[in-house]
This record gives C-alpha cells, sequence and structure tokens, in this order.
C-alpha cells in the first residue's frame, strides 16, 4: 500500500561556513526531494555563529503540519544540544524534520525515537561536561587557585591607575589606551575604589 506524502509544504534549509563553499550540492539534493527552490532558505555562516537569518526566517514561515528538510544534520545545528533544542522547537510547532544524509526524519515512530536517543546523548553530554568543571575547578582550589576570569590589571597597575585617577593627572581615555583596557574597566576600577575608602574630591571626567 502506497503511504500519502504529508500535506503539508517541505521547507528546504542549506548552509555553507564561508564565501569560498558552494550551495549547490545541497540544493540539488532538497530539490529532489520534492523541495520547491522558491522554499529552500540559505545561509553563508560558520556553524558557531548564532547569527543566521535565513535559518530564523524559515523558523517563520514554517507552519503546523510542515517539513523543514537538510541535506545533512550538522548543517542545522551547532552541535548536538543544539540540534536536539532545534528539533523540540519544531516538534512544539507541530513540524517534522528530515535529514537527507542520515535519512532521519521525525514524522516516523523510528525517527522520533532515533532523536529521543540524541536528546539523551546531548544530556550525557552536558553531564560530562559539568562533572569535568567541577572536577578541574576544585583540583585547582586545591593547589590554591580560584576558578574565574584572569582579572585584566594586576595589584600594582590597579593602584596606578586609582592614583592617576586621585590626581587628575590624565584623561580616562588616556588610561584606559596606557593600559590597553576599555573605559568601562577604568570606571570600574573608579567604583571599587570609591566602595573601599573615602572618596576622592571631584568627578572622574
Amino acid at each position: 500500500m502506497k503511504t500519502e506524502a504529508p500535506a503539508g509544504r517541505r521547507l528546504g534549509y542549506a548552509r555553507v561556513s564561508t564565501d569560498e563553499q558552494h550551495l549547490d550540492l545541497q540544493l540539488d539534493a532538497l530539490l529532489r526531494t520534492r523541495v520547491k527552490k522558491g522554499d529552500i532558505y540559505t545561509d553563508v555562516a560558520s556553524g558557531k555563529n548564532a547569527e543566521r537569518e535565513r535559518l530564523d526566517a524559515c523558523f517563520r514561515a514554517l507552519r503546523q503540519g510542515d517539513t523543514l528538510v537538510v541535506w545533512r544534520l550538522d548543517r542545522l545545528g551547532r552541535s548536538l544540544h543544539d540540534l536536539v533544542r532545534i528539533v523540540g522547537d519544531l516538534e512544539a510547532k507541530g513540524v517534522c524534520f528530515e535529514s537527507l544524509t542520515e535519512r532521519i526524519e521525525t514524522g516516523s515512530a523510528s525517527g522520533r525515537l532515533i532523536f529521543h536517543v540524541f536528546a539523551a546523548l546531548a544530556e550525557f553530554e552536558r553531564n560530562l561536561i559539568r562533572e569535568r568543571t567541577q572536577a578541574g575547578l576544585a583540583a585547582a582550589r586545591a593547589r590554591g587557585r580560584h576558578g574565574g576570569r584572569r582579572p585584566k590589571l594586576n595589584r600594582r597597575q590597579t593602584e596606578e591607575i586609582i592614583a592617576m585617577i586621585k590626581a587628575r593627572s590624565m584623561p580616562i581615555t588616556q588610561i584606559a589606551a596606557r593600559y590597553q583596557v576599555s573605559r568601562t574597566t577604568i570606571y570600574n576600577v573608579a567604583q571599587r575604589a570609591r566602595t573601599t575608602s573615602a572618596p576622592a574630591s571631584g568627578n572622574v571626567s
């Protein structure tokens, strides 16, 4: 017995990382699977880039009963966790997902089962990262080090900056350039100095 095709539209998404790469392979594959040329959205952006304007436009165009089709899983998600999140968002909208290379489609029971496995693996990955991070911080504390971002200025530099601000010997912009930090960093140093000692007369300029 012949299976009926889904009633909704089939929208395609294709992405390449740089201008030197070509979309032809992905576009040809999408067109062969009943995706119309006018329903294909394309981005030129790295997988790590959160700004993918055409993907956002594609999501806005999808309606309940539609199917989002990609050539390969890594064209859609930046990571396993990201991929599971996106497919979960699609399912919440009533939209199916299909990846041609891996032959995965969430419109079937077997496809949904595969993605449940992916979701479990993503959770496993997050737990491993969390455990490794906690173990690393514990090991650092045992050696007398503490986690967190390394300060941009050391104690001597901070004291020099506070002295310059109190003496008004140099504008904030020049102080920031001298120590190769932002104006915001200099203002933060001044603010911390005010909270730990008597405030200097006059305003910081």
